[in-house]
């Protein structure tokens, strides 16, 4: 059972480690312009460290509850500011972004259930006695 903890932590990471590197494409700021973030070309490079720190982080157990906080940080403005389905005018713009907004609603809640549970026993926090709540039952 413990090692189906270390494979949740698994696939939520992927996530963020195999997006977080796109962020530093001249795409992606591009499309980030477009969508009216502020500052592209700083903020969505800063988001896609942000997405890298927390999701090693979560992948290896090691200081997760920040890397889950690293998360819900990232999570937050580029949910809103970039998945923004109440603003589109055209119905399959509004239908991807609205499916792309409740995934990262999902995620967030994963980001949060890790910021109060911890990484679980197969985890370098685990290995190195950072505490955790007890688990129920």
């Amino acid at each position: 059972m413990k090692a189906i903890v270390l494979l949740g932590r698994i696939l939520f990471s992927l996530i963020f480690l195999i997006s977080g590197p796109g962020h530093f494409s001249n795409q992606s700021i591009q499309f980030a312009m477009a969508q009216g973030v502020p500052l592209p070309s700083l903020l969505v490079p800063f988001s896609g460290i942000l997405a890298l720190i927390g999701g090693i982080s979560i992948l290896l157990g090691y200081k997760a509850k920040l890397g889950a906080w690293i998360i819900v940080v990232f999570l937050v403005p580029v949910t809103l500011m970039m998945h923004n389905f109440w603003a589109a005018s055209d119905l399959q713009v509004k239908q991807m972004q609205l499916g792309m907004f409740m995934k990262n609603l999902s995620l967030l809640g994963g980001a949060l259930l890790i910021t109060y549970f911890g990484p679980g026993p197969l985890s370098m926090d685990h290995q190195m006695g950072v505490p955790e709540l007890d688990q129920p039952g």
